[in-house]
């Protein structure tokens, strides 16, 4: 279900750029990342909800409480998935994943450069958008189950030019499919990915050991055992901390680092900015040695 947002009067909505989501604070407090698919240059945001029947309640919440009229709160907008200067882009969208791959299509156009979108699904009826990707012809192209052998991931990849980036967003089994299919083929470091659930967790064990967190602006210093997480030591000594998926999908507990080595296991920092070890998702990264300093 597509569902437009409307700033409340007097509201000025910040600005976003194409591939950036929003916390929707859904029914009992909660919140859930919806990517924005509308146009950046309007006011009016828009999300589009899969209903997930095994999920968390969110989508559920959307689809049979959300009415036009109610009012909503919304965290945001950030952007992990923001399009990076390149010559050309590959997007290749499964199901729902089209969301925030949209509006990413549109900017590509926009700057002139080469862009082909490959857009998988069960069935053709089923595809959300596949009106509003008519006008770019033959520079989308729809692989539905029902309309026979999808071609395999791999073979997107042929002939990819040394100056072209692959967005990718959909379920965990296409990526990790287009994953090792760019390992294969030697450009791994082109891949860029928005998850909608997060790969088999990394599991803290003894081996991991503890480590420490200064809070440099509130000189503090805090143990993080092997077996919790840096955001619940944060969050039960009372530091406030925005968070929501602790998968480190979502972005939400992005803690600036000043100093320490980290060990990164969240799936949304590119290769570069792990490098810069300026940052770090704390609901799932681990300091890489003995202690780490954030910006708290």
């Amino acid at each position: 279900m597509s569902v437009e947002l409307v700033p409340d009067a007097g509201v000025v909505v910040p600005d976003w750029a194409p591939g950036a989501h929003v916390d929707l604070v859904v029914g009992d407090g909660s919140t859930r990342q919806y990517s924005l698919c509308g146009d950046p240059g309007v006011p009016v945001w828009r999300i589009a909800v899969l209903r997930e029947p095994a999920g968390r309640g969110g989508s559920a919440w959307v689809h049979d409480e959300l009415r036009p009229g109610d009012r909503v709160r919304l965290r945001g907008p950030r952007n992990h998935f923001a399009l990076e200067p390149a010559a050309g882009y590959v997007f290749v969208a499964g199901g729902i994943g089209i969301t925030p791959l949209l509006p990413l299509l549109a900017e590509a156009s926009r700057r002139g450069a080469t862009g082909q979108l490959h857009y998988f699904g069960r069935a053709r009826p089923n595809m959300a958008f596949i009106d509003e990707l008519t006008p770019y012809g033959d520079r989308v192209r729809v692989y539905a189950e029902t309309d026979g052998p999808q071609p395999a991931l791999r073979t997107l990849l042929d002939e990819l030019p040394s100056d072209t980036l692959v967005y990718a967003c959909g379920p965990i089994g296409m990526l990790d499919a287009l994953r090792a299919a760019m390992t294969e083929a030697g450009c791994l470091d082109r891949l860029r990915t928005e998850l909608f659930a997060a790969p088999a967790a990394v599991q803290s064990s003894p081996e991991d050991g503890s480590f420490t967190i200064r809070l440099e602006r509130s000189d503090v210093e805090l143990t993080v055992p092997a077996d919790r997480s840096g955001l619940d030591v944060l969050l039960e000594a009372g530091v406030d901390v925005v968070h929501d998926c602790q998968e480190g999908i979502c972005g939400s507990c992005e803690t600036r680092v000043l100093g320490g080595e980290i060990d990164h296991r969240d799936h949304i920092l590119t290769p570069q900015e792990r490098a810069a070890g300026d940052c770090m998702m704390v609901c799932v990264s681990r300091a890489a040695g003995e202690r780490l300093v954030l910006d708290l």
